[in-house]
């Protein structure tokens, strides 16, 4: 009974955690839409400031993450699991303390939350091993991973409306929030303990970290599969970033939930994507991956014509409060399939030609990479913000980069199995 009380409390708290980390960035960045219609900020500013809040989240991903696995490995999963939704909780209070002090402090409680979420989240796929039995790990990851998807369409979603509905009383939303990290904490404090390993020392973890990091990246066929995935989030953070100035600019949108549905449109053609991929192409089948990438980089070429190119913007279909430009959705949906085709057979081919033995140690370099790349697009749309691109220009931008790096992607054979 115990593994699988654990197991429910897991998926819950799970839920919870990740559904407040994407609420409480739309929170944060849906202010930013009514200071700029208000005249209390500019376009740049605005621009600028979605920019550095979004970024602040990949930060500690990449400073902190030997440290958050050495931490995970040493002590018991279980107390990582309410570490990290404690630290969770104190950010969202910071964040609280800008109604008074200035955003400053929502920047600060923010970076608190990213601490917490980095810590988070090795114990969150740590733990099913030491819960479950082997038979059981292939679904339960699968659900977990469904669950943190939806989680965090949901949570963008509903911070989103959230900062327009109580856009003048944003402490209500910071106390909703720090409701769901609260419950999130108690249900992970519900847990039984798990068991926690006293001798593992933080020199030789790190150092193992960085040994199998340096052994993937001689590979030329695997170095390339890494680049290659952290291409896809460095697409996905960028876009992220760029929706709000894009939709205000060039679409329109009256609110912060109408910029938060496109988003939801791109996830829905990853999804689609990610199926056809799985129907496709067998694991190790690289031979479409250069195809899908063109085919990104075309889709986020013509995004950014959607300001120039009249034929974008009808029909509209007006569903209550929702303002759906039909080709933009269709648009945005295509892009997603592009990149959830380009994606899934490059993370399939990563699982399933590293060291078994060390396929802990390879998702982990592999995260690392991609919140590497998540941290060079906020460096992307900051830099491209100072020198006056234009939203339309950060897809432009970012078409050509995506396609200079997928022609570099020249995929060695397959290592034959011995």
């Amino acid at each position: 009974m115990k593994p699988n009380r654990n197991y429910l409390l897991l998926l819950a708290g799970q839920f919870l955690s990740a559904f407040g980390d994407n609420a409480i960035l739309a929170v944060i960045v849906g202010q930013l839409t009514y200071l700029q219609k208000a005249g209390a900020i500019t376009a740049e500013q605005l621009r600028t400031s979605n920019t550095i809040y979004t970024s602040l989240l990949f930060v500690p991903y990449v400073l902190l993450a030997p440290l958050a696995g050495y931490l995970n490995d040493r002590f018991a999963k279980t107390m990582w699991l309410v570490g990290g939704n404690a630290l969770k909780l104190l950010g969202t209070g910071l964040c609280a303390l800008s109604v008074w002090f200035g955003p400053t402090w929502q920047g600060l409680g923010y970076l608190v939350v990213g601490i917490g979420a980095c810590f988070y989240g090795p114990a969150k796929y740590g733990i099913l091993p030491e819960i479950l039995p082997r038979e059981r790990l292939v679904k339960a990851n699968g659900t977990v991973e469904l669950l943190t998807l939806v989680a965090i369409l949901s949570g963008y979603i509903t911070g989103s409306a959230l900062a327009d509905v109580f856009k003048d009383r944003v402490l209500v939303s910071y106390g909703v929030l720090g409701v769901l990290f609260g419950t999130a904490l108690l249900l992970n404090f519900l847990m039984t303990p798990t068991p926690h390993k006293p001798d593992i020392r933080l020199g030789e973890s790190i150092g193992e970290f960085t040994g199998h990091l340096r052994d993937l990246l001689a590979g030329a066929r695997l170095r390339r599969v890494i680049v290659g995935t952290a291409l896809f989030w460095v697409c996905g953070a960028a876009m992220k970033i760029n929706f709000q100035p894009w939709g205000l600019e060039v679409l329109h949108l009256s609110d912060n939930t109408q910029i938060a549905l496109l988003s939801a449109w791109l996830a829905v053609g990853i999804m689609l994507g990610s199926i056809l991929a799985g129907q496709l192409h067998a694991v190790g089948d690289l031979s479409r991956a250069k195809t899908y990438g063109f085919a990104l980089a075309a889709m986020l070429a013509l995004l950014s014509t959607v300001n120039t190119l009249g034929f974008w913007r009808t029909p509209v279909v007006q569903l209550g409060p929702l303002h759906l430009v039909v080709p933009v959705v269709l648009l945005l949906i295509a892009t997603g399939v592009a990149a959830g085709l380009f994606l899934i057979p490059l993370n399939a081919a990563l699982q399933a030609e590293s060291d078994p033995a060390k396929l802990g140690k390879t998702i982990a370099v592999q995260n690392l990479g991609d919140n590497l790349g998540m941290l060079l697009a906020g460096a992307y749309v900051f830099a491209g913000v100072k020198v006056g691109l234009s939203s339309s220009g950060v897809f432009l931008g970012l078409a050509l980069g995506v396609a200079a790096i997928v022609a570099w992607m020249k995929f060695a054979a397959k290592p034959v199995s011995p």
